[in-house]
């Protein structure tokens, strides 16, 4: 299950006239790079993907390869929001219904995203009932669930985002990677794994979300995750076995940020960059200042941007000081 060279190239293929190729850019803020001293900082601007986040590739090379049979009965998902976007969007593309499954407490931009791409939405409270709603629609209706991190196709779809950085940036010395459930750095350590083995992966979970520090030390992924963060598209409420492996595999080093730390970093890319971006998306950035900026000084880092659908009251109360 694991993506080649050969299946992350075919997906590129696949996805070209459906994503953005998004663009790899210089720390272009308003201090030079001095905010880093002597690091040069690359950013892959996924927020600026179909969607508003890199949900959209692995949800629509997914969709892509339903059958005539499977497009007719549709797709559903679970998420609180950046998945269920994706999913209601990679519907469209593939001309199929979209019923998604969301937590009561999602954000309503989020929801309202959603209703906009045309998908049915179904709400439940908890993570278990929210996948009872989801077995039940694959069982009674016949959909095919769309996961939000683990498959074949999401990690082909999450790997083209590796691919496109080290085709843009081909002398990176390390990636730092926004980590949740593990589908976006699966694919993309695999895909930089593959093309330059001496470029370093890290991912960055919450303080509040380390489900997979907790699957690391434990050799094996865990089932249940407690979540309080900020970063909720980083607070994947469980882990699974083909993206853990993948992290295993090749993901050299988890780090962890605190919430008050994504929150100045949050700030710090809305003055200094003018980008208004939600919590998930300043990880990287929270990990290179934090706890990677001695072990990455002096070298070339690519850090993912990976999303920005966050509503103003929200960025507003996340960054007020």
């Amino acid at each position: 299950m694991q993506p080649t060279l050969d299946s992350i190239n075919a997906a590129a293929g696949r996805l070209q006239k459906y994503v953005v190729r998004t663009p790899t850019l210089p720390y272009y803020g308003l201090d030079g790079n001095t905010h880093f001293g002597n690091t040069e900082v690359c950013l892959k601007m996924e927020l600026f993907q179909r969607t508003g986040s890199f949900k959209a590739r692995g949800a629509i090379n997914t969709a892509l390869h339903l059958n005539e049979d499977q497009r007719a009965s549709g797709i559903t998902a679970f998420s609180a929001g950046n998945h269920a976007i994706a999913s209601a969007y990679a519907a469209k593309v593939v001309s199929t219904s979209a019923k998604v499954v969301m937590p009561r407490t999602a954000n309503p931009f989020r929801v309202a995203c959603c209703e906009k791409l045309g998908a049915e939405i179904v709400f439940g409270d908890t993570i278990s009932e929210l996948i009872d709603i989801v077995e039940q629609l694959q069982e009674h209706e016949g959909r095919t669930l769309v996961h939000p991190f683990e498959g074949k196709y999401t990690f082909e779809g999450t790997a083209t985002v590796g691919l496109e950085l080290l085709q843009d940036v081909p002398d990176l010395d390390a990636v730092i990677v926004p980590l949740g459930g593990g589908g976006l750095i699966s694919g993309i350590a695999a895909a930089v794994k593959q093309i330059k083995p001496d470029c370093a992966v890290y991912g960055v979970e919450p303080q509040g979300a380390q489900g997979m520090t907790q699957s690391l030390a434990a050799g094996a992924p865990v089932s249940t995750v407690k979540v309080s963060t900020i970063a909720d598209s980083l607070g994947a409420p469980m882990h699974m076995p083909m993206s853990f492996a993948l992290v295993q595999q090749y993901v050299d080093e988890v780090v962890t940020v605190s919430d008050q730390q994504l929150s100045e970093v949050m700030r710090h890319m809305f003055t200094d960059l003018q980008l208004a971006v939600e919590p998930a998306c300043a990880a990287a950035m929270t990990a290179l200042l934090h706890p990677l900026r001695e072990k990455l000084a002096g070298r070339k880092v690519g850090l993912i941007l990976c999303g920005s659908n966050i509503d103003q009251n929200t960025f507003g109360h996340y960054t007020k000081q």
